[in-house]
C-alpha cells in the first residue's frame, strides 16, 4: 500500500511551502513541505523540488508505517502517514494510540488518542486541532 494523492495535498496544506530554508519550531533546519534531511541554513529550492522532495519523504515514512504490521485500509495508512510525518516514526512506535491500535480499541478511544496530540510547547495549537481531526476521520474511512 502507498500514500494517497489526497494525503500528499492534505500534507502540503499541513505543513505549508517554504523556498528557503528555515529553522522549524524544535530548532530544525528545514525546507519545502517539511523536510530536514540534509537542509542548511540558505539552501534554496523549486516548488517542483519541494514536491519531489515531499513524495520521497512519505514514500519512507509509508515503508516504516507498512512494517508495523496495522495497516488494513488506505484511510489508515493515510492517517499514520500523517502523524508520524508530523512527530517522527519514533514518537508513533512509543505511543498509546499504536498501542490501542494493535489492541483493537474502540473508534471513539482511538479517535481520542489521534486528539492528544496537539499542543506544542505546552500550548494546543489549532493547526494541529485541525490536522489531528482530519487523522482521526481519515483513520476510519476505506477509500482514497
Amino acid at each position: 500500500m502507498r500514500a494517497s494523492e489526497s494525503l500528499i495535498q492534505k500534507l502540503k496544506e499541513f505543513e505549508g511551502l517554504r523556498l528557503e530554508a528555515y529553522l522549524d519550531a524544535a530548532g530544525v533546519p528545514t525546507i519545502g513541505y517539511g523536510h530536514t534531511h540534509h537542509v542548511t541554513l540558505g539552501d534554496r529550492l523549486t516548488e517542483y523540488w519541494a514536491d519531489q522532495l515531499l513524495r520521497e519523504d512519505v514514500r519512507n515514512v509509508v515503508r516504516d508505517i507498512s512494517q508495523l504490521g496495522v495497516v488494513r485500509t488506505q484511510g489508515q495508512m493515510d492517517a499514520l502517514v500523517s502523524f508520524a510525518f508530523n512527530l517522527g516514526i519514533g514518537r508513533l512506535l512509543r505511543s498509546t494510540l499504536l498501542k490501542k491500535i494493535r489492541s483493537g480499541a474502540s473508534m471513539h478511544q482511538i479517535r481520542k488518542e489521534f486528539m492528544r496530540w496537539v499542543y506544542a510547547d505546552g500550548k494546543r495549537l489549532k493547526g494541529l486541532e485541525k490536522r489531528r481531526q482530519w487523522e482521526a476521520e481519515r483513520f476510519f474511512q476505506s477509500e482514497e
